[in-house]
C-alpha cells in the first residue's frame, strides 16, 4: 500500500462517506481527481469504481434550467467541481445555441447545491477560477461581484471553498467564517517546467525570474526564493486621462533589475487573457539580451485566440508557455508545440482526501520540501541552495 492509501483513506477517521460532483462543463477534471481517488481507496482496501455521483442541470427551451442529482447524497461528505471559464458549454434558447458564460456556471453552482437539499452532511465547492474574481474591489459606483457570490454561498450552506491563484487574495475577508483556500500550484509548475526542458541550469548565473507586474510580486518573489534565483520585475506605466475597455491603458512596461543577458528566464502570472502583456514583456526581454522566456499562467485563457503566440514561437521570442488544466483549454492549444498542460488534478484530491479527514492540509499549502525532491532529483538543488 503506498504512503497516498494509507495516509488519506483511513476509512473509520472519515468525516461522512464521500461523494464528488461535477458541474457541467468540469466533468473531464472531475474525473482525473476521481481517477486519483478510486486508486488511493483501492490501495486502503476498500471496493469503490468512482466516487463522482450523477447529476446535470438541463435547461428548457426558454432558457430556465435546473439541478438534478440522481442518487442519494444523504450524510455525504459532498465536493461540487465547477469550471465557470468553460465557455465551451451550450445550451438552447428559444431556437439558439447560446454559450454558457460565468453566470451561468455559477447558477448551475447554485442549483446543485439547492438539489441537495440540505441532505449532506456537508458541502465543499472546488472552483479553481475564483467567479467574479477580475471585479475583486469598488472603484467609484461599482459591484463587488466576487465578495458577494462568496457571502451567498456560504448562506446557501458552503463550508469550504478551494480555489487556486484568486486574482486578489483579499477577498476571503468577505467570508472570514467560511472555510476558503487560496492555493498556489507552485510545485506542479516547477515539476512540469523540469520535465519538459532537460537543459536547464537553475542558479544566479543562467537562470532568472521575472515578475510581468507589481500585482504577481508575491508569486514569483516565492519562486525566486524556493529556486535560489535573482527576481526582476516590470512596472505597468498607465496613462490614467483615458479609459479604455473600462481600464487606463498600458502606455508601457518598465523594467527593474539586473541584467538577463544570457539568461533562461521564467514569467508568471495569474491569467493569459488576450496575452498582450506577456508578449510586450518577452519582447522587452529580448531586447535585454535574454536567452529563453517561459512563461507560465494558472489560467490559460486565451480571449484573443493563439495566433500572436505561434507567432511569437516561430520568431523565438517565447520558448514556452506553461498553463494548468485547472479551467478549459481551448482545442487547438494541444496541437501547439510551445503549451504545456500542468496536471493539478492530483494536487486536489490530496486536498479533498485530507479534508474528508478532516486532517490539516497544511502540508500540502506549503509544497517547499517537495520542491526540494524534485530539484534533487533533476540534479538541480545544490545550484538552488547556493
Amino acid at each position: 500500500m503506498t504512503a497516498d492509501a494509507k495516509e488519506f483513506f483511513k476509512y473509520e477517521e472519515r468525516v461522512a462517506d464521500l461523494g464528488l460532483i461535477a458541474a457541467p462543463g468540469a466533468e473531464d477534471l472531475a474525473k482525473k481527481i476521481d481517477e486519483h481517488l478510486v486508486i488511493w481507496a483501492k490501495e486502503a482496501g476498500w471496493k469503490v469504481d468512482s466516487f463522482i455521483i450523477e447529476s446535470e442541470c438541463p435547461r428548457f427551451s426558454s432558457g430556465d434550467g435546473k439541478g438534478l442529482i440522481k442518487s442519494s447524497i444523504r450524510g455525504d461528505d459532498l465536493y461540487i467541481v465547477a469550471d465557470v471559464g468553460n465557455y465551451s458549454c451550450t445550451y438552447n434558447l428559444f431556437g439558439h445555441e447560446n454559450f454558457m458564460s460565468p453566470d451561468d456556471h455559477f447558477q448551475n453552482i447554485k442549483r446543485l447545491i439547492q438539489a441537495a437539499s440540505g441532505k449532506a452532511h456537508r458541502i465543499s465547492l472546488i472552483m479553481p477560477l475564483l467567479y467574479g474574481s477580475r471585479q475583486h474591489r469598488r472603484n467609484y459606483r461599482e459591484s463587488l461581484d466576487c465578495a458577494f457570490a462568496l457571502q451567498e454561498l456560504q448562506t446557501m450552506g458552503v463550508s469550504n471553498i478551494i480555489t487556486f491563484d484568486a486574482h486578489d487574495p483579499r477577498m476571503q475577508n468577505a467570508v472570514p467564517l467560511m472555510g476558503l483556500d487560496n492555493v498556489m500550484p507552485q510545485y506542479q509548475v516547477i515539476k512540469a517546467l523540469l520535465n519538459t526542458v532537460d537543459d536547464l541550469v537553475i542558479d544566479r548565473d543562467h537562470f532568472m525570474i521575472i515578475s510581468p507586474d507589481e500585482g504577481a510580486l508575491n508569486r514569483n518573489m516565492y519562486y525566486a526564493s524556493v529556486l535560489g534565483v535573482n527576481l526582476g520585475m516590470f512596472y505597468k506605466r498607465r496613462d490614467y486621462s483615458r479609459v479604455i475597455n473600462g481600464r487606463n491603458p498600458i502606455v508601457a512596461h518598465e523594467y527593474l533589475g539586473e541584467s538577463v543577458e544570457g539568461k533562461d528566464i521564467f514569467v508568471a502570472d495569474d491569467i493569459i487573457s488576450s496575452g498582450e502583456s506577456m508578449l510586450d514583456i518577452a519582447r522587452a526581454l529580448k531586447k535585454k539580451g535574454a536567452r529563453r522566456i517561459f512563461g507560465n499562467v494558472t489560467y490559460a485563457i486565451f480571449t484573443n485566440g493563439v495566433e500572436a503566440f505561434d507567432k511569437a514561437y516561430e520568431e523565438g521570442l517565447l520558448a514556452g508557455v506553461f498553463g494548468t488544466n485547472l479551467t478549459y483549454r481551448r482545442p487547438e492549444l494541444y496541437e501547439r508545440p510551445w503549451f504545456h498542460e500542468v496536471d493539478c488534478s492530483k494536487y486536489i484530491a490530496y486536498f479533498i482526501s485530507a479534508l474528508n479527514h478532516d486532517m490539516s492540509i497544511s502540508a500540502i499549502i506549503d509544497p517547499h520540501e517537495r520542491i526540494k525532491a524534485v530539484l534533487k532529483a533533476h540534479g538541480q538543488l545544490a545550484a538552488a541552495q547556493a
